[in-house]
Parts: structure tokens; C-alpha cells; sequence
């Protein structure tokens, strides 16, 4: 025999057990939703460009937005301007952003004694510019694969330029640069990133549309960790 279903109680069924929270209720007025939807995308992008907003998949695209951008800079909230060279001049962004952006800014060069950072980020976060804000460098060689802000696809960028591209589950990988410090930074930090259990495992077998075991970039990969296979290079945490 089946066991009794559990009777209510006073405070209610079983089920209803734990703690519950009253949802806000919706803001039906439109101009307060295109407000907060600007903001967020500001929040989101720091500085705000036609190309930015193409990846949101906004209804009506920059057109729909512009209206409430430009509302925006007119009451003093934000500020608009040529604040990434090569992006026109339709660029919005809060004053907090630009004013960072000053401060980290630098025209010579890495400055003596300035470490430079080496980040992976996935290729559609809003933090990776590439294919948004900016187009993607050429990649080396003359494979078929292209990058793209693909879901699973990751993006190691040194001192903020595209450096390497993983293609989703790791089979496949991109440079952007000749350059081998910059090259060993890139797979460094992916390397970091798979042995503090970030990523996966990644089993590379093409790089620059080449073997992985025969490419030019096996040495760098092999001294960041990476171990040769039938297959390809393989690196796990």
C-alpha cells in the first residue's frame, strides 16, 4: 500500500513550504521602461555604440534606443562623444565611464615596470568588445574557421587586444598576432583558467587551420601545459 498523502496543515500544504517573496509588479509606463533599458545597456557596455547594440537584438535596433540616449545627454544624466577612436560620434556613456576611461587611458605604450594583463572571456560577454564594438582582427594563417560571438567560444585578450580564439569545446583555436610573448601570456592565462576549474578539459587539434601537433603555435601551448595526444593537445585541470 501506498503511503497516506500528507494532510494541510494551518499554515498551508506541504508544498507551499519555504520562504516566498512578492514579485514587483511590472512598470507599464513606456517611457520609464525605454529609460531603464538605456541604463542597463549603459550599465552593461560602459561606453555604448551602434555595434554594441546589435548584439542585445533590441526591437528596432540603435534607431529605437537613440531617442531615449539622446534624451538622456540632453537632461545632463550622460554624455556622448568620440570616446572610442573609428565609432563615429553616436557613442553614449555616464560621466563616471569616460572619466575612467582618461585615467587608464595611455598613447606610449606599456610603461616601464606595468604589468600587462592577459584575460579569457566568453566570446559574447558584454565585457569582450570584439565582434560588437570592434571588428575582429585578421586571424594568422588561412584556415576556414572565423571568430564570432558564439555561445561556448572564449576569448583571451592580452592588454585588451584579441589574442586567441577557442572555438566552442575547444577543438579548434585562432591567433591574432605573430607576436610570442604575447602568444605565451594568451596561453598562460587559458591554461590558468582550465587548472583552476573554470574551463574544462580542451583538446585542441586545429590552431590556424593547421594540425595542432604541427602548428606554430604547439611549442607555446606545450609550455603552458598542454600534453601531446594522438589527436592533438590536450590540457586538463
Amino acid at each position: 500500500r501506498g503511503a497516506r498523502p500528507a494532510m494541510p496543515s494551518r499554515s498551508g500544504p506541504p508544498t507551499a513550504a519555504g520562504r516566498w517573496s512578492l514579485v514587483t509588479a511590472r512598470e507599464t509606463d513606456p517611457t520609464r521602461r525605454a529609460h531603464a533599458r538605456a541604463e542597463s545597456f549603459l550599465e552593461r557596455h560602459g561606453v555604448l555604440t551602434r555595434g554594441a547594440l546589435d548584439t542585445e537584438r533590441v526591437s528596432g535596433g540603435f534607431s529605437g534606443v537613440y531617442k531615449v540616449l539622446r534624451a538622456m545627454e540632453e537632461s545632463g544624466q550622460i554624455v556622448r562623444g568620440y570616446v572610442v577612436e573609428g565609432l563615429g560620434a553616436a557613442q553614449f556613456a555616464a560621466r563616471g565611464a569616460v572619466d575612467r576611461l582618461r585615467a587608464l587611458s595611455r598613447t606610449d605604450g606599456v610603461a616601464p615596470g606595468e604589468e600587462i594583463v592577459a584575460r579569457v572571456l566568453a566570446a559574447a560577454d558584454p565585457a569582450q568588445p570584439y565582434g560588437a564594438a570592434l571588428d575582429w582582427p585578421a586571424p594568422v594563417g588561412d584556415g576556414k574557421h572565423r571568430p564570432g560571438r558564439k555561445a561556448g567560444a572564449l576569448a583571451v585578450l592580452v592588454d585588451g587586444r584579441a589574442t586567441l580564439y577557442v572555438e566552442r569545446g575547444g577543438r579548434s583555436l585562432l591567433s591574432f598576432t605573430d607576436d610570442e610573448p604575447t602568444l605565451r601570456l594568451a596561453a598562460e592565462a587559458l591554461s590558468l583558467a582550465v587548472r583552476e576549474g573554470w574551463l574544462g578539459q580542451l583538446a585542441v587539434q586545429r590552431a590556424d587551420g593547421e594540425t595542432a601537433l604541427t602548428s606554430n603555435l604547439a611549442a607555446i601551448l606545450r609550455d603552458a601545459g598542454f600534453r601531446a595526444t594522438p589527436k592533438g593537445l590536450r590540457l586538463r585541470a
